[in-house]
């Protein structure tokens, strides 16, 4: 669970587009469920200029935008929700990993088969509902073997419901959506990964490396032979999220060092992908990621009071959510 305070960094005005939107279709703007007035500081900006360096891919669910990021690989973004988030479908010749499946407000499985017609793996960076919305809708999931992966696959009412709380929408909710019946709703893991292991798509090779520290179940996608680091929630372009119990801080220490060490090991490593709010990244962000991480622990941050318990720490161009210490 998450909110809009402090995942997001500056944004463009959405409310043009969505009114435009809604006069297009004949609904009234006044039974919006945001108003001109209510309208959450997070969306004002939408949308990211760095959008436009990318293909974008019409389809017919407006909840979804995609983008082609380079070749068989599209970042699947949800942009009318506080979170951001971004799952990533990678498709080889013979199957399609969905690297995962969003917030679950609206049909991603539907989305998935308009891009592709192979068999799909889900994997999740990690397993906070945000996440795994839509796995549900999935046959094939795999995941790490950690006690917390266990048990959010029995899915949850009170963190789905604080994702579409006041300020967490921007725009319409999709039609037929029922807000008092939305939770994350439970899914089967049909096998368990282990760090290191591949999966053979079909003239592509993608590798889950353990990541832990967001989360005990974080991992990590390398795809070697196009260059590709897709980091979920370890790294993203806004504040990172370190202030959950599940969160621990040696582990995220050693996670981010190992992705820092691979991406200048690997000069072929081309993109970093995280899992909100922008897809694509340099590899040289890991190491600055680090160098900021050991200043925060240092007491070297700038840190504000945020809710009850939680800090925002600033260390250079990277900001953090803590624990209160």
């Amino acid at each position: 669970m998450k909110t809009a305070l402090c995942r997001h960094i500056l944004r463009p005005a959405l409310f043009l587009r969505v009114t435009l939107s809604v006069l297009l279709s004949g609904v009234s703007p006044f039974i919006l469920p945001v108003t001109a007035a209510q309208i959450p500081e997070w969306c004002k900006a939408l949308p990211r200029p760095e959008y436009k360096t990318l293909e974008r891919v019409e389809l017919s669910d407006a909840w979804f935008e995609v983008y082609k990021v380079v070749a068989d690989t599209y970042a699947i973004y949800e942009p009318h929700q506080s979170e951001e988030t971004i799952a990533y479908l990678i498709l080889g010749k013979q199957k399609a990993i969905l690297f995962d499946t969003g917030m679950g407000i609206s049909d991603i499985h539907k989305v998935v088969e308009e891009l592709t017609k192979l068999p799909v793996i889900v994997l999740n960076s990690h397993t906070h509902d945000d996440h795994v919305g839509g796995n549900w809708q999935f046959k094939t999931i795999y995941s790490m073997d950690t006690k917390f992966s266990r048990e959010n696959a029995k899915g949850s009412v009170e963190d789905a419901q604080a994702e579409i709380a006041p300020g967490e929408i921007c725009g319409d909710l999709p039609n037929g959506f029922e807000p008092k019946a939305y939770r994350t709703r439970p899914w089967k893991i049909t096998k368990f990964m282990g760090d290191g292991e591949k999966i053979d798509l079909g003239g592509r090779v993608i590798q889950v490396l353990a990541t832990p520290g967001h989360t005990p179940d974080a991992i990590t996608l390398y795809d070697r032979a196009n260059g590709l680091l897709f980091t979920g929630d370890t790294y993203y372009p806004a504040t990172i999220w370190l202030y959950r119990p599940e969160t621990n801080f040696d582990q995220y220490a050693s996670s981010v060092e190992q992705l820092a060490a691979l991406a200048q090991l690997e000069p072929s490593i081309k993109l970093v992908l995280g899992a909100h709010n922008v897809p694509v990244a340099r590899p040289a962000v890991l190491a600055e990621l680090v160098q900021a991480f050991t200043d925060l622990r240092a007491g070297k941050a700038a840190c504000k009071a945020d809710k009850p318990g939680r800090q925002v720490c600033t260390v250079g161009n990277f900001s953090f959510l803590v624990r209160t210490q």
